[in-house]
């Protein structure tokens, strides 16, 4: 598996955070942090993470993502982000439900090796 790697940058109206490798909780913590800035910056209130390329992470750093996305929620107030998970497998869609799904199904989605559909839901959100 190649060395863990994160690019966060907007993509039209969404903030795309691509996670390759095995993850780390420096990696976790600053795809966060990217996230929160460029939420901030840009108005932008829908993400797509994509973990096409990601290894299966360890449970401590779901309950860490799932602690960063709770003090997300704080930080940005009111606005919650509409997110999209990117998966390949069912592992790491499990795992990403536990990482996510404490903000409402409303609020993220996974899907299974499809960007089209992912996009799609984003940006038919109405928000």
């Amino acid at each position: 598996m190649q060395d863990a790697s994160i690019w966060v940058e907007p993509v039209g109206s969404v903030l795309v955070a691509r996670l390759r490798g095995m993850p780390t909780a420096e990696m976790l913590l600053e795809c966060e942090q990217r996230v929160l800035e460029l939420a901030r910056d840009t108005q932008q209130i829908r993400v797509l993470y994509d973990a096409l390329e990601l290894a299966a992470p360890k449970m401590e750093l779901v309950l860490l993502q799932q602690r960063l996305d709770t003090a997300r929620k704080a930080t940005l107030g009111a606005v919650s982000l509409r997110t999209a998970i990117l998966v390949p497998d069912t592992r790491i869609a499990y795992l990403a439900r536990i990482a996510f799904g404490h903000v409402g199904e409303d609020n993220y989605r996974v899907f299974y090796n499809d960007l089209g559909a992912a996009m799609k839901w984003l940006e038919d959100s109405g928000k």
